[in-house]
């Protein structure tokens, strides 16, 4: 059974040791992003670093799925299945990853822009999708250090894609999958939009334990499912972003579960300095 939205300070400090482990699996896999390496050779990897660490790869705990990771390529937004595909020059790749360790989650997702020195053009145009994605994470993480309610952090998420996106090039924000609480299940209480909504949401004070996940695409936020019953893909083949990080409010502060350093170098521009949790 689920906890509560809001958890105690014991309950906290569980969080960390599968954040910890969420993150050094996301480390791996993305050092090992090159043409020519498969998805579910990625997916390998991470299964390795989670469980030589004592976790469970906890996206094979979902009714049936049954790998370590979700790798989503190009016009993929979420939940791409690891299979034989070759990553190849240019592609953008969007890595979702979690671990489950005594009973607690971690929950995170990174995005990489695969090097092509023939298709520059297309290559920046990706990277500008991932940083701004990027960003607007970090800019909804640093809200949550000041909003008193979760829906405000929507607002700081959807101001930064606004304004990083090309004049006249809007980026879709996706619209049918949310950010959402994380404990003693990966999917908890409350959603977490990536947009302006009406109403407060649930109130922002210690225990509160978010995984904030901006998804973005350079086109529609119009989408279907492929075949595979898993895998979502832009209804006009646009390109898609992905990154995620689980975070703790606690007394003292915030603290980036799913970041080595607790997410201090990329919170500093915005003036918050995490507290690690105590």
């Amino acid at each position: 059974m689920a906890s509560g939205i809001y958890k105690s300070p014991d309950e906290l400090r569980a969080l960390v040791v599968p954040g910890r482990i969420t993150s050094d699996a996301l480390l791996a896999v993305r050092d090992a992003i090159r043409p020519g390496i498969t998805t579910l050779e990625l997916d390998s990897i991470a299964e390795s670093v989670i469980r030589g660490a004592g976790g469970i790869p906890n996206f094979t705990l979902e009714p049936g799925y049954h790998h370590t990771l979700c790798v989503s390529i190009n016009d993929a937004v979420v939940h791409g299945v690891p299979n034989d595909r070759v990553i190849e020059p240019g592609d953008i790749v969007s890595v979702d990853c979690g671990a489950e360790f005594q009973g607690w989650n971690g929950d995170a997702a990174f995005t990489v822009v695969v090097p092509d020195p023939s298709r520059s053009e297309l290559v920046e145009q990706r990277q500008r999708l991932s940083d701004v994605t990027e960003e607007s994470l970090w800019a909804g993480i640093a809200s949550l250090a000041t909003v008193k309610f979760v829906n405000d952090i929507g607002a700081a998420v959807e101001d930064t894609i606004d304004s990083g996106a090309a004049a006249g090039s809007p980026y879709g924000i996706i619209e049918d999958f949310t950010g959402h609480g994380i404990g003693r299940s990966m999917h908890e209480e409350p959603p977490v939009f990536n947009y302006r909504v009406r109403g407060h949401g649930a109130r922002v004070k210690p225990g509160l334990v978010l995984a904030i996940e901006p998804m973005v695409t350079s086109g529609t936020i119009e989408t279907h499912v492929l075949a595979d019953d898993w895998t979502i893909v832009t209804d006009d083949g646009s390109d898609a972003a992905h990154w995620e990080h689980s975070t703790a409010v606690h007394s003292g502060g915030i603290w980036v579960l799913t970041a080595p350093d607790g997410g201090a170098s990329r919170l500093a521009r915005y003036g918050v300095v995490p507290v690690p949790v105590p």
